[in-house]
């Protein structure tokens, strides 16, 4: 089993030419069904929010969003509830400079960028390969090659400068190489 990642926008052609053979599985939120459910939007429901006793959310970026802190915001937690893949994002343009993210829902602690990727991002969408897509997974791991297809390529949690890539957390998940939450 071999498994890439490759830039969504990357054309049919060229996905053809780098990885001859291969089947190319698109798991962004314009997906089609089943493979949509690999996106982090995907509202599966029950995603535990943590430091957050008896509180989940309907997506992992629910509940990334949920506790991120902004200069001119707390926490929100109605990102929890969200279940149509969209409304999610809280940006620095509406809400100014990103502070952290919230230990919790009720936390005093901020986490910094890399903290929280580790110890909120990677739980929650382990959770959600776990509990939630098991059965994707396994048929990824039962094809001989395959491109899973993301915005971003970054499965690096140290790369701070780039977004993290769910399609590279689904290959290390597969792999048995999963990045410390620590």
């Amino acid at each position: 089993m071999t498994i890439h990642v490759a830039g969504r926008r990357r054309s049919a052609a060229s996905l053809a030419a780098a990885f001859p053979g291969a089947e190319v599985i698109d798991v962004t939120s314009r997906a089609g069904e089943p493979w949509v459910r690999l996106s982090p939007f995907h509202p599966h429901g029950g995603v535990p929010v943590p430091w957050s006793e008896g509180v989940a959310g309907q997506s992992v970026e629910g509940v990334w969003q949920a506790l991120k802190v902004f200069e001119g915001s707390d926490v929100d937690r109605s990102k929890l509830a969200i279940t149509s893949m969209k409304g999610l994002k809280r940006t620095v343009r509406r809400y100014g400079p990103v502070r952290g993210h919230r230990a919790g829902l009720d936390g005093a602690r901020l986490l910094g960028y890399e903290e929280a990727r580790r110890r909120i991002y990677l739980p929650s969408y382990r959770w959600v390969l776990e509990n939630r897509v098991a059965d994707l997974v396994e048929r990824i791991r039962a094809k001989p090659e395959v491109v899973l297809l993301d915005h971003t390529t970054n499965g690096d949690v140290t790369d701070l400068a780039t977004p993290l890539s769910h399609a590279a957390l689904v290959r290390l998940h597969v792999e048995g190489r999963w990045p410390s939450e620590g």
